[in-house]
């Protein structure tokens, strides 16, 4: 296709082409239609004036003629016999004449020339009825029909001698008629059929060049736009997608090849990307290395803090108290104030390390996750906080049965204790403490459960919501509320390594509300929480102490 072509068959649309096809085609064949009507038309038009004309004429004429005939025998014999049943034949020869004269008429109206020699034989046969026939057959006497017949007998044989002359001549025209419809019956059957045959070849080379003109201008294309596609979908990412052909199929295939160029530019970025890549991957490689090594510089800083740390202040504590019992009658009121300080400074250096060990190891120290009935963490927690409840005279509302989650049950435990302690550490003077667990949906995943422990205590200011979480934070002096204000840390870190997350809710009015979500068991649950764990190893977990808020 050369580039002029391509200019041309580019100005349309391949359904602007199959509508062209489409419409050359439909010309066809109303052209070959309308000829064929016209050649059938015409050879209905011969057969039929043939058929229902010329042949019905000849043989009126032959009935005109043979009528005749039967009135000049009828008369005959009544001019020898004189008898009235002789002119039987004449009387109706005259009626058949009549009739076919009528017919006759009729059949030739178009045909002046064949009604002309109707006309003659009317004429010779008026004469001949009016000269002799009528005279003869209104004559009753026998002898006067005999008289009558012998005197005009030879005149009436010219007149009847003529009247035969023009059958001759109308038989002749007749016949020649005949032939002359046979032959444009013939003509018109051979025109017929050659223009129906003319009009069959023109279909098939109609539908020959149709079709190679699609071939060249759709179906080529088309097939070569699949070939350059294929060839690129298979990795030949260089092969260049031409465009040619309609319109419609040139835009498709100058977006394949925008398309291949941005594919190959992006290949090209990739493939710079995967070197960096695995450079930053090797990069990792040596970070993680040297996070195992830190995690375990971790592990035996954790061992020195919980034994070695410890020791001295222990010692601290004993030797300041053993100054106290040994040297109390000689020291002051500040003197005894002084050693009270520092035990206990050395006390609450001890608390501080613990719960710093408590927090470090909450998803780093880990006997792997397994299917876990909340219940049963929670009656755990209860079981240790039994003493504190019984004390404060705490009620604790909580549903009958819990959900199954993939989880650890000693951090699951930490964290009821955590919570419920706290409820209870944070009671109004004047009012027993009140704890309700609640479990329901979370409307934005239905294997998501919510969770809430609220209490009826001093509650927390909303603009502290998020304080509360921090690690250390206080909102209250020591001299109020004993702690550290490790709790909701710990529960804040236990809740995010299942999966969840936990909020104080700022909307309840009465007392504290916490509220997290945790996932329900799914098989593959237990990987996704134990994954964090995995990655370092550790000691086995020690168990909670008892009535303890860590």
């Amino acid at each position: 296709m050369t580039n002029a072509d391509s200019r041309v068959v580019g100005r349309l649309t391949a359904q602007a082409w199959f509508q062209l096809v489409f419409a050359l085609m439909i010309l066809v064949v109303l052209i070959g239609a309308v000829a064929g009507a016209q050649v059938i038309a015409n050879t209905n038009q011969v057969t039929d004036r043939l058929a229902g004309q010329t042949l019905p004429a000849s043989a009126e004429a032959y009935r005109l003629q043979s009528a005749l005939i039967n009135q000049e025998t009828g008369l005959r014999g009544y001019a020898i016999a004189a008898d009235p049943q002789f002119l039987e034949p004449y009387i109706e020869g005259t009626r058949e004449q009549d009739r076919a004269a009528r017919r006759l008429r009729e059949l030739l109206a178009d045909r002046p020339e064949l009604a002309a020699e109707l006309d003659a034989v009317e004429r010779g046969a008026r004469q001949w009825r009016a000269e002799y026939a009528d005279p003869l057959a209104a004559t009753k006497s026998p002898e006067k029909a005999r008289a009558l017949a012998a005197s005009t007998a030879v005149r009436a044989k010219g007149f009847f001698d003529e009247l035969r002359g023009s059958f001759t001549v109308q038989n002749e025209a007749l016949a020649a008629a005949v032939a002359e419809d046979n032959r444009a019956l013939a003509h018109a059957r051979t025109i017929r059929d050659v223009v129906l045959a003319g009009m069959v070849i023109a279909f098939l080379l109609t539908g020959i060049v149709l079709t190679v003109l699609l071939r060249r201008l759709v179906v080529r294309p088309l097939a070569e736009l699949t070939e350059s596609s294929l060839r690129v979908a298979n990795g030949e990412f260089d092969h260049h997608i031409y465009s040619r052909g309609p319109a419609d199929i040139v835009q498709v295939a100058e977006a394949v090849e925008d398309m291949r160029t941005r594919i190959v530019a992006e290949l090209a970025s990739s493939r710079s990307q995967g070197t960096q890549l695995r450079e930053q991957k090797a990069e990792l490689d040596l970070q993680a290395d040297e996070l195992r090594r830190s995690n375990a510089e971790l592990e035996q800083f954790a061992y020195v803090a919980s034994h070695d740390l410890q020791e001295p202040l222990r010692k601290v504590a004993s030797f300041c108290q053993l100054l106290e019992k040994r040297y109390g009658s000689q020291l002051d009121e500040r003197g005894k104030q002084y050693i009270d300080f520092a035990v206990d400074g050395a006390k609450r250096m001890q608390v501080l390390i613990n719960d710093l060990l408590t927090f470090s190891r909450v998803g780093r120290v880990s006997e792997g996750a397994q299917p876990v009935r909340l219940g049963e963490p929670l009656d755990r927690a209860l079981n240790n906080l039994s003493a504190v409840l019984e004390e404060a005279e705490a009620v604790v509302e909580r549903p009958d049965d819990l959900p199954e989650i993939m989880g650890e049950p000693i951090l699951l435990t930490m964290l009821w204790q955590n919570l419920i302690s706290n409820a209870v550490k944070f009671r109004r003077p004047d009012h027993p403490p009140v704890v309700r667990v609640e479990e329901g949906d979370f409307a934005d995943d239905p294997a998501v459960r919510l969770f809430s422990v609220a209490d009826n205590g001093i509650g927390v200011a909303p603009e502290f919501a998020e304080k509360v979480f921090v690690i250390f934070q206080r909102l209250h002096a020591r001299d109020e509320y004993s702690g550290t204000g490790i709790g909701l840390a710990v529960c804040k870190k236990i809740v995010e390594y299942h999966g969840g997350t936990i909020w104080l809710d700022t909307e309840n009015t009465e007392g504290t509300r916490i509220c997290f979500t945790l996932r329900i068991a799914r098989p593959s649950a237990a990987t996704e929480v134990g994954s964090a764990a995995a990655a370092v190893p550790g000691t086995a977990t020690e168990r909670v102490p008892e009535g303890e808020n860590v």
